[in-house]
């Protein structure tokens, strides 16, 4: 499954959901939490529901509830249970009893995206990430957990380097997707870009958006560019040569390459 552009959308704003159904995003994700505001989280509960029931969408459709810990996530929950979404995005989980409660009331042909937001989630991101049920990947959530650090700004996101290694390290171990966090300076074009790239560097599979002209640049960074895709096809091409047959290493351009990197190679290509 692609997930190289996630965006949010205001379950709220019925021109959003239907301006959705044309992008181009891997995955377009109807908030329930912070893009509305408390009055209008049951209409927009209902306006998530009957958009989903409508169907229409391109990319893969996904809902984020609000925090377990408030007053509106058991109707959430109740609502999405029976409604034709396949991804349920959870925000601010804090432990692996979070994600086993939300597993046990979803379907099982559901998956669940839990957001990692919280200096609590930083320190049981192993128990989280191993918690099982149908949680399917990991998202970073900048802002709050800028907010709850008190980490000071950085071009660079110096004060979160060890928790995006963190974050694709969990989902690597247990098999699930890393989606890497949003980033706000919708005009900064090049900012974006750096930031993608990065996270790509880190391992992400892709990145949170907040408009819908940061699909494309997602799209690009986290996917492979064409220098990547010819290396790859004469890497399989020279295993695939009879005398390459029962080698594990052999020489690519005056490069030593190794099985491994055909696997890589082949997986990329299959991506394609």
């Amino acid at each position: 499954m692609k997930v190289r552009s996630v965006l949010y959308l205001p379950a709220s704003n019925p021109r959003a959901i239907e301006k959705a159904r044309g992008l181009d995003c891997d995955v377009a994700v109807l908030d329930l939490e912070d893009a509305v505001a408390p009055e209008a989280k049951s209409d927009a509960r209902k306006a998530a529901i009957e958009a989903a029931m409508a169907g229409g969408f391109g990319p893969k459709l996904a809902v984020r509830i609000n925090a377990l810990d408030t007053p509106w996530a058991a109707d959430d929950l109740d609502a999405l249970k029976d409604a034709p979404v396949d991804l349920v995005v959870a925000p601010k989980i804090e432990n692996e009893q979070q994600v086993k409660a939300i597993s046990d009331v979803l379907r099982l042909d559901q998956r669940l995206w839990a957001m990692i937001e919280t200096p609590k989630a930083l320190v049981d991101l192993k128990d989280i990430a191993e918690a099982g049920g149908i949680l399917s990947g990991l998202m970073l959530g900048v802002n709050d957990l800028a907010k709850e650090l008190k980490t000071g700004a950085s071009p660079d996101r110096e004060p979160f380097k060890p928790w995006l290694a963190a974050v694709v390290a969990h989902a690597r171990a247990n098999k699930l997707l890393a989606i890497d966090g949003v980033f706000n300076r919708i005009k900064d074009e090049d900012g974006f870009m750096a930031e993608a790239q990065q996270g790509r560097l880190y391992g992400f599979d892709g990145k949170s958006l907040i408009h819908p002209s940061q699909i494309t640049p997602a799209n690009t960074a986290f996917g492979p560019s064409p220098v990547e895709i010819e290396w790859a096809q004469k890497i399989v091409a020279a295993f695939a040569a009879p005398e390459a047959a029962g080698l594990g290493v052999i020489r690519v351009d005056g490069e030593m390459v190794e099985r491994l990197h055909l696997q890589q190679a082949q997986s990329l290509l299959a991506d394609l």
